[in-house]
C-alpha cells in the first residue's frame, strides 16, 4: 500500500482507497479524533478511530507530538474544515512522546520560549509555515537567476580579506591559545597556523564573485557568511545567508534593474506556490498588530505588503535629495526621530529608510550616489570626488534589504581608496589583477537572506526565521 503525504491527500477526492500516512500528533480528542501532520502542508488530516477497535494501551500512546502510523480508509469527512479524513483500520506508535514534559502543548507559546525550543519549534503551524516559505524563497532564487542566464558559484568561507573593511570578522585558527608563539614584535605568530596566515569567516562573497563575474559574465552566490558585530537586535544575526549576483558590464542603472526585477520575480513565486501558509501568517501579522500600540501599527496586512512591492514600480531617488526630505520631514523637525538629520553626510537608520518608504514615496525605493566615507572601498567613485555609485534597496516595515554598487574598476583609482583605508594591498593582489586584465564596468548586489524571509512571512524578529539563530552569547544547538 502506498505511503501518501498528508498534502496530497487532503487535494484527494479519491473516496474510498485505502491509504497509509506517517506524521505527529497535533491533537486526540474524545478518544476518537487524532489530527496528525505531517509536515507536508499547513493543515493536518483528521483520523478517526472506534476506541473498541483498539487496545486501550495504545490509546494511551497517542499523545501530543508522538510518531505514528496510520493505515485506513479515505473518506468523505463529516465535519467542518476538511473534505477527507481517515476511518482508521490500524495504528502503530513509531515514537512516543510523554506528556508530561513535552514542551510543544497545542497552547500558544511566546516567540521567546520557543528560541529556547528551537529543536522543536518547527512543530508549530508560525514555524513550519515560516520555514516552508524560507525553503520556497530558496528555491525561487535559484530558478531566478538560472533562468536569466547566470552561474552559480560557491565562495569560499574561510577567508584572509575582509570584503567590507569593518574588521568585524569571526577568526579561524587551529594554534594553542593557551599558548600562543609570538613574532619579535610580541604579536600572534601566524605563520604558525593552519593556513600560515590569519583567516576568518567571510563576511561576504563578493570579491571572490567579482572574479569570476569576469570570466563567465553572470554569477551569483548563495551561501553563509558571519559578522562578530556585538549586536543584540531584531534584525541583526552573527551568522546568515546572503545572495549576492555579480554582472559583468552592468552599470549601476542595470544593477538597480536587476535587483527590482528579481526581487519580485521570488515574491511573486511564493504568493503563487505558498498560498495556505501565507494565509496562515497573514491572519497571524493582523493579530500581531492589534496587540500593537496605534501609531507603530502597519498600514497593510502581509499580504498588501507583498503585493505592494510587486505592483509599484521601484522610486529611485539620490542620496542627496533623501537627505532634503528628510531634513525638512515633520519627524526630523519635531525631533520625533531616534537620530535627527542635520546635515549631509548622514548615515540613514531604518526609520529614516522607513519614513521614505511608507510615508513620503509609498512605495519601495532604491537610494543611490551615497558619501563615499560611509561606504565600502570597492564601490565606484562618482566624478564629484564625494559620492560613490553605491545603492540601497529599501522595503516597507524592515528597511535596508539590499546593498549594492557599481564597482570601481579602475586600478589606480581602486589603489588610492584601499591606501586611504590602510588595507594592506598585498592581501588583495589577487583582487588588484582584474583591474589589471581586461578591466571593466561591472555591478553586483548583496542581498540578505533572512531579511528577506522576514519580510515575507512578517515576522518581528529575524531570529525566527532562521532555524538556530547565532547571536551574542547564544550558539545553543
Amino acid at each position: 500500500m502506498k505511503r501518501y503525504s498528508i498534502s496530497e491527500l487532503l487535494q484527494s477526492e479519491k473516496y474510498l482507497q485505502e491509504v497509509i500516512i506517517k506524521g505527529w500528533v497535533r491533537t486526540f480528542r474524545s478518544n476518537r479524533f487524532i489530527a496528525l501532520n505531517d509536515g507536508s502542508t499547513i493543515k493536518n488530516i483528521q483520523c478517526v478511530i472506534d476506541y473498541d477497535n483498539f487496545d486501550e494501551n495504545l490509546i494511551k500512546r497517542i499523545t501530543t507530538g508522538a510518531a505514528l502510523s496510520v493505515s485506513g480508509t479515505l473518506i468523505e469527512s463529516q465535519g467542518i474544515g476538511q473534505h477527507v479524513e481517515i476511518q482508521v483500520n490500524n495504528i502503530e506508535v513509531l515514537g512516543d512522546s510523554n506528556p508530561d514534559d513535552y514542551p510543544i502543548q497545542p497552547k500558544k507559546h511566546s516567540l521567546e520560549f520557543l528560541r529556547e525550543n528551537a529543536h522543536l519549534r518547527v512543530r508549530t503551524n508560525t514555524f513550519s509555515a515560516v520555514m516552508r516559505i524560507r525553503s520556497s524563497l530558496s528555491f525561487a532564487i535559484h530558478q531566478y537567476f538560472i533562468q536569466n542566464g547566470f552561474y552559480h558559484v560557491h565562495t569560499p568561507i574561510i577567508t584572509g580579506s575582509d570584503a567590507e573593511g569593518a574588521g568585524e570578522m569571526f577568526r579561524v585558527t587551529t594554534l594553542d591559545l593557551e599558548n600562543t608563539q609570538k613574532t619579535e614584535e610580541g604579536k600572534t605568530d601566524y605563520s604558525k597556523d593552519f593556513f600560515g596566515k590569519e583567516t576568518s569567516l567571510t563576511v561576504s562573497g563578493q570579491l571572490e564573485a567579482e572574479t569570476y563575474a569576469m570570466a563567465l559574465g553572470k554569477v551569483y552566490t548563495f551561501g553563509p557568511t558571519f559578522r562578530a558585530e556585538n549586536s543584540n537586535t531584531s534584525r541583526h544575526l552573527s551568522e546568515f545567508w546572503m545572495v549576492e549576483p555579480e554582472v559583468a558590464f552592468n552599470d549601476l542603472d542595470a544593477n538597480m534593474d536587476l535587483s527590482e526585477d528579481f526581487i519580485k520575480y521570488v515574491l511573486k513565486y511564493i504568493l503563487n506556490n505558498c498560498d495556505e501558509d501565507l494565509q496562515f501568517l497573514n491572519q497571524r501579522f493582523l493579530q500581531e498588530e492589534k496587540s500593537k500600540p496605534a501609531i507603530q501599527r502597519s498600514d497593510m496586512s502581509l499580504l498588501e505588503k507583498l503585493q505592494f512591492v510587486i505592483d509599484n514600480n521601484f522610486k529611485r531617488v539620490t542620496y542627496t535629495e533623501a537627505i532634503d526630505i528628510l531634513r525638512n520631514s515633520k519627524p526630523n523637525k519635531k525631533k520625533k526621530f531616534k537620530y535627527i538629520i542635520n546635515e549631509w553626510g548622514a548615515d540613514l537608520q531604518s526609520e529614516h529608510e522607513r519614513f521614505l518608504v511608507e510615508k513620503h514615496f509609498k512605495s519601495p525605493v532604491i537610494l543611490f550616489d551615497y558619501p563615499a566615507n560611509i561606504k565600502a572601498f570597492y564601490m565606484r567613485l562618482n566624478e564629484d570626488g564625494k559620492t560613490v555609485r553605491a545603492m540601497d534597496v529599501l522595503f516597507p516595515g524592515i528597511g535596508e534589504i539590499v546593498g549594492g554598487s557599481q564597482r570601481e574598476e579602475r586600478l589606480d583609482v581602486l589603489k588610492e581608496k584601499i591606501k586611504a583605508l590602510n588595507i594592506d594591498e598585498k592581501e588583495l593582489w589577487w583582487y588588484l589583477d582584474t583591474r589589471k586584465y581586461g578591466s571593466a564596468i561591472h555591478s553586483g548586489f548583496g542581498l540578505g537572506f533572512e531579511r528577506l524571509v522576514q519580510f515575507a512571512t512578517g515576522m518581528g524578529n529575524i531570529r525566527d526565521v532562521i532555524p538556530y539563530p547565532r547571536t551574542p552569547q547564544n550558539a545553543e544547538f
